[in-house]
């Protein structure tokens, strides 16, 4: 295993977006980080940073490695010099997402950030609209739902969401359970729908994974918001796919049921993405970390 001095001086190097700026802030020369950086490549056994005339833009196995490492090595750095208090943090962070998971997840950990002294400005809407204001400098980081494929942009992953079918039990009633065993397809087709939108994305990606097919049931209800499709569908209006972490308070309480069971959970990732390249200021290097930090703990949504 690397060294803690070339796994911390990578990522100063990672944050700082320039080997110049990483040896500001190491208090070292730029001969030393270039040359620890070297040592570091070697060890792993290829590059991990492309240099560009601005600084240097980390590849995607260097997102990887300070998505796995920057917690820890911060850990071990307070833990050899201990601070009564965290140092104050400036700026303004802006920070994207779908409004169910920032409510849900990101915030509390945003409202870490601003008792440090940060200022937060949060975007809620649809992934392909926020990666591209996070492409134009818009916005700096972005929970996404899907990976981005602009080349400007780097991604890594941040954690799963799992995704159940959920009925209220008036509607579970009516189901044949020996036909949804065999033909679930046929046996489910009776039931309307509750979509997030027009055209169905998390409810045909669920039918298309666990059956095969698109899903011909009639829509009764669309509503952008995953919250208020659990709503509609506790209230009887249709059944519906959604995230557990969505669902979770609703099922432990009766009020809607998991119709079908996979062997293997269907799973979507959210990805976190920053401008490749770009500079990372303490504030988004901070909540960076934290969301990192804070997803190993959510395990799966």
């Amino acid at each position: 295993m690397p060294p803690l001095d070339l796994l911390s001086t990578f990522l100063e190097i990672y944050r700082a977006g320039s080997l110049s700026a990483a040896a500001q802030r190491l208090g070292v020369t730029q001969p030393a980080v270039t040359g620890q950086l070297a040592r570091l490549e070697e060890q792993i056994g290829e590059p991990l940073f492309v240099r560009t005339h601005r600084g240097v833009t980390p590849t995607q196995r260097a997102a990887a490695l300070a998505s796995r490492i920057g917690v820890h090595v911060d850990g071990l750095r307070e833990a050899l010099h201990p601070a009564d208090t965290e140092a104050p943090l400036q700026g303004t962070v802006k920070v994207g997402g779908a409004a169910e998971v920032m409510t849900l997840r990101v915030l509390p950990v945003l409202a870490e950030l601003v008792g440090r002294g940060v200022t937060v400005h949060v975007t809620l809407g649809l992934a392909d609209d926020l990666l591209s204001q996070l492409a134009n400098g818009r916005l700096d980081l972005v929970v996404s739902a899907v990976r981005p494929s602009q080349q400007a942009l780097l991604a890594v992953p941040l954690v799963d969401e799992e995704f159940v079918l959920v009925a209220p039990p008036a509607l579970a009633h009516t189901i044949d359970a020996d036909r949804l065993r065999a033909e679930p397809v046929a046996a489910l087709a009776h039931l309307p729908l509750v979509a997030y939108a027009d055209e169905l994305p998390v409810v045909r990606r669920y039918w298309r994974s666990e059956f095969g097919r698109r899903p011909p049931n009639p829509v009764a209800m669309v509503v952008p918001d995953l919250r208020a499709v659990l709503a509609a569908v506790v209230a009887g209006a249709g059944i519906s796919v959604l995230p557990r972490y969505i669902a979770a308070p609703a099922l432990a309480a009766g009020e809607v049921v998991q119709l079908h069971h996979p062997e293997v959970a269907p799973l979507n990732t959210l990805y976190l993405a920053v401008r490749r390249g770009a500079p990372a200021g303490p504030a988004v290097t901070v909540l960076r970390d934290r969301l990192q930090q804070a997803a190993r703990r959510w395990n799966t949504l």
